[in-house]
């Protein structure tokens, strides 16, 4: 039984790329913007903050490309809302490896040699493994030999992933250093 709770009924918990460990609820209030007692089923991340609230403010953007998107439609429950992370993906990193991909309700774990367990700590192999992760929240039903073409769409876009995130101590092309302070000072009185 894991330390910190149950995330039921979602699969698995913290410190791996279940959806028990990665899925947050949000919840949103601004009234007369953001309807009251709606609810929205599509994929967001903590990364898409920062460029919503941007928006929001009229702020530009940082220069330097950020993999968060603007979700004002989704907040303020726009007709047709999509979420932007389905087309391109979102990636489910275990530190710097990367263990599944998921688009629309489709998660697709990928096959790995040397799968990264708690605390990076323990390898182990891992079968790829596809789920619908919107109708199956238990991630119960593997269905990768009934939907090959999702299988491959969504191993396009983890070496996709690969090529410019990076993978396992290979660095991509879009991947920046961490930063960095000779002499680092305290920000906060």
């Amino acid at each position: 039984k894991p330390p910190q709770g149950s995330n039921a009924p979602y699969a698995g918990w913290g410190y791996n790329t279940s959806e028990g460990a990665m899925r947050m609820p949000m919840i949103a209030r601004w009234p007369g913007r953001i309807p009251a007692g709606r609810e929205c089923r599509e994929l967001c991340s903590m990364l898409d903050i920062l460029p919503t609230f941007e928006a929001l403010a009229g702020a530009p953007l940082p220069r330097q490309a950020i993999a968060g998107h603007d979700i004002r439609p989704l907040l303020l429950d726009e007709a047709g809302a999509r979420s932007p992370t389905d087309e391109k993906g979102f990636f489910y990193y275990h530190m710097d490896q990367l263990q599944a991909v998921r688009s629309g309700p489709w998660k697709l774990y990928l096959p790995l040699k040397a799968k990264r367990g708690n605390l990076g700590n323990k390898r182990e192999p891992s079968p790829l493994r596809l789920f619908n992760v919107r109708e199956d929240v238990r991630e119960e039903q593997e269905v990768s030999a009934q939907h090959p073409d999702i299988v491959a769409r969504l191993t396009r876009l983890a070496e996709a992933a690969r090529r410019e995130i990076g993978d396992d101590n290979q660095p991509g092309t879009g991947q920046r250093p961490a930063g960095h302070s000779e002499n680092p000072t305290a920000r906060v009185p």
